[in-house]
């Protein structure tokens, strides 16, 4: 692997070092600690509330890891901080106390989680909150058009797409069609500085384009199998794994 920078730099921990068998569960406190503790980056999601506020959390509703079954930008932070995970006395936590639980001691990479539906408030709430944090920090998303907002609205930000050959969304897609106008509009729009691309589409054209001819750094997702990381370190400069430590 290449490493051209501190992006690419050390392996980075998908949704933090979690370990439910030792009841570390994903996007928590606990993860990331234990991925500070180990030295890796950490990638974590990013979910807006119904008051403004980036949460530490990948699903856009309740229920799958923690208590209740509300969409996340139903409810407000102050509610959300007080749900806890279902096998851990873990809580959500914000960007912002993401930001201080870090303190910059290693990259953090923050996928800001879309409906595609054109809604900037988290992509400027991630924007307003790194603004004031020194640390190695890169956002990324599926949605171009979130992307963009941040390049507008913090252009010193480092900014990624997160792609694969064909999106498979857990959500409605809300009719975004990933060849269309507006997609290609979004991301000249958005003008991404490194790309990262599924694992298992890793040797199709578009991710080797995208390092070999336009020079992006290439991170790769989610390696979990030793034919994964074969194919990771071949292919690209860095990699979000889980299950194991690299």
């Amino acid at each position: 692997m290449n490493s051209p920078d501190w992006l690419t730099a050390r392996p980075v921990a998908h949704r933090g070092l979690h370990d439910a068998a030792r009841g570390i569960i994903e996007n928590t406190p606990s993860s990331v600690a234990a991925a500070i503790a180990a030295n890796f980056a950490i990638e974590v999601d990013l979910q807006i509330t119904a008051d403004g506020e980036a949460m530490m959390h990948h699903d856009d509703e309740l229920g799958r890891l923690n208590e209740g079954s509300a969409r996340l930008d139903a409810m407000s932070a102050t509610a959300l901080r007080l749900v806890r995970y279902k096998t851990t006395s873990d809580t959500m936590i914000s960007l912002g106390e993401l930001c201080e639980l870090v303190a910059g001691r290693v990259t953090l990479v923050l996928e800001l989680k879309s409906h595609f539906n054109g809604d900037p408030r988290l992509p400027l709430r991630a924007a307003e909150v790194l603004k004031g944090y020194a640390g190695p920090v890169a956002v990324m998303s599926f949605d171009p058009s979130q992307i963009a907002v941040v390049r507008q609205a913090a252009p010193g930000l480092r900014r990624g797409l997160v792609a694969e050959n064909k999106y498979r969304p857990t959500h409605q897609d809300h009719g975004w069609l990933r060849g269309s106008a507006n997609y290609l509009g979004a991301l000249w729009a958005a003008r991404p500085q490194f790309l990262a691309y599924s694992v298992r589409d890793l040797t199709s054209p578009v991710p080797r384009m995208a390092r070999n001819i336009a020079g992006l750094p290439l991170l790769t997702w989610t390696v979990r199998t030793p034919d994964d990381r074969a194919r990771a370190e071949r292919w690209a400069d860095q990699m979000f794994f889980e299950g194991f430590r690299p």
